[in-house]
């Protein structure tokens, strides 16, 4: 059993993570009873931690936004300044933290007073960061990641790649960021179906407080990397690589095409809106390939191959 101490900083892990929680819940994942549950959440209180308690035959808690922050050791212009810098690094401004800083901003806004959400919004909208990789609204995020975490519906308006706009009643799962943007995997209530959804599309995002719960969700890491990479585009392309498929894999980012291991080699799917840029990927990998479909890249690349081989086949060797 841990400590009160270290039980405490647990407690108020689990009260970060999700905004409701059963008392015999947190009692079996603390491994202790509910009347130790209670007593840890009244020294939380004495802290300055707002956990609210909801009356029930089981007891209900949550973390609530208080009038002051909480001792987290920060004051407000601290508190402003790290919200403002999760968003940054949310949005891709630092490659590699995106989600570790989504996860930290969507605690952080959980528990910040009304005013220094105020402060952060109006800081993130005048700030330009020079060569951001993306274009997705922080509060959107925040938002979206909170409804993932506590499993509740959200509804947004949409707008599609070929700019035509829908409302969209969705459960969503997953955030997945691909380091150029960010996607959301859910679950499309009127379309009964998974759906991706890229973040930056999305506008007027609301928590509409409808619960929901999940039997069998996809790998939304897998969804994303083949709707991004496959499904958008006018050219599909099937290439068998004769080359291991995790050495593939480490030359092409799931963002650009699916590896698949088949006999020793590998199968990649990808796409474009243009054959020149499947070709020219397909030659920059370095390894030897056929082109299985469409034939519209195969014609292409037996052109390409034509050309060249007329300008330069015939170069006489050097004296």
């Amino acid at each position: 059993m841990l400590d009160t101490s270290a039980r405490l900083l647990q407690l108020l892990s689990f009260l970060q993570a999700r905004p409701d929680w059963t008392g015999p819940e947190l009692a079996e994942r603390l491994g202790v009873t509910t009347r130790t549950v209670r007593r840890d959440v009244d020294r939380l209180r004495q802290l300055g931690y707002p956990v609210d308690a909801a009356p029930s035959a089981t007891g209900g808690y949550r973390l609530a936004s208080g009038a002051s922050l909480p001792p987290l050791l920060l004051d407000d212009e601290e508190a402003t300044a790290i919200a403002v810098a999760l968003s940054a690094g949310a949005g891709g401004a630092v490659a590699g933290i995106e989600e570790p800083a989504l996860a930290a901003l969507a605690k952080l806004d959980r528990v910040l007073p009304p005013r220094l959400k105020q402060r952060a919004a109006a800081l993130r909208a005048s700030t330009v960061q020079l060569g951001a990789v993306g274009d997705v609204d922080a509060t959107a995020l925040v938002t979206l990641a909170q409804a993932c975490a506590a499993q509740e519906r959200v509804t947004f308006a949409y707008r599609a790649r070929d700019d035509e706009a829908s409302e969209r009643r969705v459960e969503p799962y997953r955030l997945v960021s691909t380091g150029r943007r960010w996607y959301l995997v859910a679950f499309d209530l009127d379309r009964a179906d998974w759906r991706t959804f890229r973040v930056d599309r999305a506008e007027s995002v609301v928590r509409t407080g409808h619960r929901f719960h999940l039997d069998d969700p996809p790998d939304a890491a897998a969804m994303v990397s083949r709707s991004v990479a496959v499904a958008p585009y006018r050219y599909v392309a099937r290439v068998r690589i004769d080359a291991p498929a995790a050495l593939v894999a480490s030359r092409v980012p799931p963002t650009v095409g699916v590896v698949e291991d088949e006999g020793g080699g590998a199968v990649l799917t990808t796409g474009s809106d243009h054959l020149e840029s499947i070709a020219g990927h397909l030659v920059g990998l370095g390894f030897p390939f056929e082109v299985e479909e469409p034939p519209e890249l195969r014609e292409h690349l037996a052109g390409l191959g034509a050309e060249l081989t007329a300008r330069h086949g015939a170069v006489a060797p050097p004296a």
